[in-house]
């Protein structure tokens, strides 16, 4: 299984990473789905995010990721505005949903959010934790 130590994990299993800084002094992050998720899914066939532009609270839904057999929600990690949906899965850019499955932490990411409270990351799992959270 593989958990990368510098990214943050949610009990949800969405995963995130800081970015960048923007100009404004906002701090930008990348989200996505778990190694672990996208092989409980199986293979995606679709995803789904509606919010771009949106300031959503963290555990809110930004979207839903459609595999052969089920459909399932994503849920914000932290709150913050949903600026950017990866163009690579998109069904009006690249429409590869399958990049979550083949590379869930690199090309397979789903957006990108600025933070509006970065110490909310301080509540998220480390990859040690969320190792804990999928064994048992």
């Amino acid at each position: 299984m593989n958990l990368p130590k510098e990214l943050h994990y949610t009990e949800e299993h969405e995963w995130l990473k800081i970015d960048e800084t923007s100009d404004d002094g906002k701090t930008i992050a990348i989200v996505g789905i778990t190694d672990f998720a996208q092989g409980e899914l199986g293979d995606l066939v679709y995803v789904e995010v509606d919010t771009v532009g949106e300031i959503l609270q963290k555990d809110d839904i930004f979207g839903t990721v459609e595999a052969v057999k089920t459909t399932s929600d994503l849920f914000m990690p932290v709150s913050g505005k949903v600026l950017e949906f990866n163009d690579a899965i998109s069904e009006a850019g690249g429409d590869n949903p399958a990049l979550i499955n083949e590379d869930p932490y690199g090309e397979g990411w789903i957006i990108k959010i600025e933070l509006d409270d970065p110490s909310q990351i301080e509540e998220l799992l480390s990859a040690e934790g969320y190792q804990d959270l999928i064994s048992e």
